[in-house]
């Protein structure tokens, strides 16, 4: 029982309208919870904060550095 106690708080849950960081540039294709992920550090365009419902009506994905 304490071991299941103990991995749900180390499980982080994202809300619907929690904000992420998205890339604008062609090609562009993934989500980003933090600002500086270096899966953004390419990015040669805007970077926009949005929600991850809007990210994902957009066709972004998670980020594979974050997965």
């Amino acid at each position: 029982m304490k071991l299941i106690c103990l991995l749900l708080l180390c499980i982080t849950f994202h809300s619907a309208d929690e904000k992420v960081y998205v890339c604008f540039s062609k090609g562009a294709s993934r989500y980003h919870y933090k600002e500086h992920c270096r899966g953004l550090s390419a990015c040669k365009h805007v970077i926009k904060k949005m929600t991850i419902e809007e990210a994902r009506e957009f066709g972004f994905t998670l980020c594979k550095w974050e997965d």
